[in-house]
């Protein structure tokens, strides 16, 4: 499974760039804003910061709007994904943006029906909102399985970006069901690294080296 920062703190992608285990990063007006920055000041950082997918978001809610800034925000980088909402508008948009060859990704999923749709028309990236599923009283994580077990039955090249995910559970709960991405805040991928089992055995080994010389 393929890992993702789901930010635009530049200086919290650095520190995950550095160890090698960050492939793409997301981000999302929400989480621009908490940066304190612009789109047009963060995304290109990003871009030259990891190799992989960037996922840079519209805010436009009719296809044209949605088709002009995905173009101009395709101009950015190669490595740029253009988020486009799960709606009527926005599937039309991708429609469009995939015969050009500008890649997207269709946010805000809440079902099966909704992820089939995005892949027909075209969409590089799917992505189910598993943590906001869970805060309804639905199962977030079944749905990433149902997609997973759909999308491979049909065929659908249309890559599963888990997002949304709130803890570890979700983590190892979507790497078991398949998704082929997860999009993971930095707290969450900082507890990845930690188990009190290696802090103890790093503890010995070092103690241990001690007691030898």
């Amino acid at each position: 499974m393929k890992i993702f920062m789901d930010t635009a703190d530049v200086d919290e992608i650095v520190g995950m760039v550095e160890l090698g285990i960050v492939y793409g990063v997301t981000t999302n007006p929400s989480l621009i804003a908490k940066s304190g920055r612009t789109q047009a000041e963060v995304i290109p950082e990003i871009c030259k910061l990891v190799t992989g997918p960037v996922s840079a978001e519209v805010i436009s809610t009719e296809c044209a709007g949605m088709v002009r800034e995905a173009r101009q925000l395709a101009q950015i980088a190669d490595n740029i994904v253009v988020k486009i909402p799960c709606i009527a508008e926005g599937l039309k948009a991708v429609r469009i943006l995939s015969a050009e060859g500008i890649k997207t990704n269709v946010t805000l999923v809440f079902s099966l029906s909704q992820a089939i749709l995005a892949a027909n028309a075209g969409a590089s990236y799917v992505s189910p909102f598993i943590g906001r599923l869970d805060d309804i009283g639905e199962d977030g994580v079944q749905l990433v399985a149902n997609m997973v077990k759909i999308f491979k039955q049909y065929g659908l090249k249309t890559e599963i970006i888990a997002a949304s995910i709130r803890n570890l559970d979700h983590v190892n709960q979507v790497m078991l069901a398949g998704a082929q991405i997860a999009t993971i805040p930095t707290n969450v991928l900082e507890q990845m690294l930690l188990h009190p089992l290696t802090d103890k055995g790093l503890e010995k080994f070092l103690q241990d080296y001690k007691n030898s010389l």
